[in-house]
């Protein structure tokens, strides 16, 4: 077998940093690169796209807000500004329509000043960002992972095409479908130390399709000339199944083809497609837009959601989706995904020396400070659920007591409800503690960073040191 890791990379590495093998090259993988590279760990990437324009893909035509959980972050890295300079500004807080384009609400903008200008960004955008940040030479593509085995000394990934590579921790960031996260727990399984909870199928509610247009006609569509943009939810009710261009499971035979593929994937849409062309938009039918775009830039993708219990095991850690699968409904997957990255990183620092038991302690360190964050955010995705895309309690109709939920929610809901829950939003902005802080933006208090155990140690040897020879002087 061949190894995709060099001697000479690995060489350049300080003697006391682990080495890092990241599986997958999605928003996690890519943003976890680049705080190793800044960290100055050795890691390598492997994706199992074939190439780097491919990376991404699962991800392409969705977007998600700017969030100021993940920007302090990336204005650590230098890239803030270039981020924002490819967003759209978002105008007003978004409407609410039915499917028949009536007005269910009208949200306000945001009036809490959390320092980050509210807006839309392409995911694929940012993938494609995150991949020039990571220098070519640790972005290795067409490897799918198959197996791997971790022992006293290390972890050695195999991949389909008959190579390996050996590190010190190996990062599942490879999506729902992991295939570290499925190795894992089927070793796990095997000897018998996998929890009853990690056994459970994920709960499966919805089906996305997602799509990119061609350029469109200013004259048919004026916003797309405008600078700043507006959300509008579209709502299905009665017999209409569609709820912003999510169906629900078990409802057309279109919609239980493929289950359980948790990745974006160009599968046989067009007859998902023929059933919805239909279906209004403020700019026509779906079926307008359907002929503006190229069937092989749309994909649909199997909205779960679960909370796995085990994270790592040994040297292995899981990460993203692999770890923590989210309702879309918050949008949070993206940002969690990178937040994770940010702590993953953090610790991995702190790691010094690198020994087996210094691996196992740090990793178990970073879910123990993640594992309560993301559980929080289980609640607030069902609940967005059931105002964004109803029929939660019954496929073909929304029940009388969801539309008097939504209507509490989106136009009674005292705003000092929100705006609290708004600012405890707000409030965990994780960096890297490696870097200089950013800067804080807004009046919104955040919550305090968790300094590095490195640093802190390092600074006290230093004045330990200094003490002496002022002593010795």
């Amino acid at each position: 077998m061949s190894t995709a890791t060099t001697t000479s990379e690995q060489s350049q590495a300080p003697e006391s940093s682990p080495r890092v093998l990241i599986a997958g090259g999605g928003l996690g993988g890519l943003f976890l690169g680049i705080l190793l590279e800044k960290a100055g760990i050795s890691y390598e990437i492997f994706e199992r796209s074939p190439e780097i324009k491919s990376i991404g893909k699962f991800i392409h035509s969705t977007e998600h807000r700017n969030s100021p959980n993940i920007l302090p972050a990336f204005e650590q890295m230098g890239l803030y500004e270039e981020l924002l300079s490819f967003s759209k500004p978002l105008r007003g807080g978004g409407v609410m329509l039915t499917d028949k384009l009536e007005v269910i609400s009208e949200v306000e903008p945001t009036p809490i000043d959390n320092g980050i200008r509210s807006g839309f960004i392409s995911s694929s955008r940012v993938a494609r960002h995150a991949v020039k940040q990571d220098p070519s030479s640790k972005l290795h593509m067409s490897k799918k992972v198959v197996s791997f085995e971790q022992d006293q000394d290390g972890v050695t990934l195999t991949f389909g095409d008959n190579t390996t590579a050996r590190g010190d921790i190996l990062v599942g960031a490879d999506g729902a479908n992991s295939a570290v996260h499925k190795h894992l727990y089927k070793t796990l399984e095997k000897k018998g130390l996998l929890p009853k909870a990690d056994t459970r199928e994920m709960n499966k509610g919805y089906i996305s399709l997602v799509g990119t247009t061609e350029a469109l006609d200013p004259e048919r569509y004026p916003d797309v000339l405008k600078e700043d943009c507006q959300t509008r939810g579209i709502v299905g009710d009665g017999s209409n199944p569609y709820t912003n261009l999510l169906v629900q499971l078990g409802i057309t035979e279109a919609a239980v083809e493929g289950v359980g593929s948790s990745d974006w994937v160009s599968q046989d849409n067009q007859k998902m497609l023929d059933e919805i062309r239909h279906f209004k938009t403020i700019y026509g039918t779906l079926g307008d837009l359907f002929d503006e775009t190229r069937i092989e830039k749309v994909s649909k993708v199997y909205f779960e959601d679960m909370l796995f219990e085990t994270w790592n095991h040994g040297r292995t850690i899981l990460i993203g989706d692999a770890a923590h699968k989210l309702l879309s409904s918050t949008g949070a997957g993206a940002a969690n995904a990178m937040q994770d990255a940010v702590i993953l990183a953090n610790h991995i620092y702190d790691i010094k020396p690198t020994s087996f038991v210094n691996i196992q302690a740090a990793l178990d360190e970073y879910k123990e400070e993640r594992f309560d964050k993301i559980k929080e955010q289980y609640p607030q995705s069902y609940m967005a659920a059931k105002l964004m895309y109803g029929h939660i309690s019954a496929p073909f109709r929304i029940t009388l007591w969801e539309r008097i939920f939504r209507q509490v929610v989106f136009n009674w809901l005292p705003k000092s409800i929100q705006m609290n829950q708004l600012r405890k939003d707000s409030a965990y902005r994780p960096q890297a503690n490696f870097l200089p802080e950013a800067p804080k933006r807004g009046t919104v208090d955040t919550i305090s960073q968790q300094p590095s155990k490195r640093l802190q140690k390092e600074k006290e040897e230093e004045a330990k040191m200094k003490a002496a020879y002022v002593v010795a002087v």
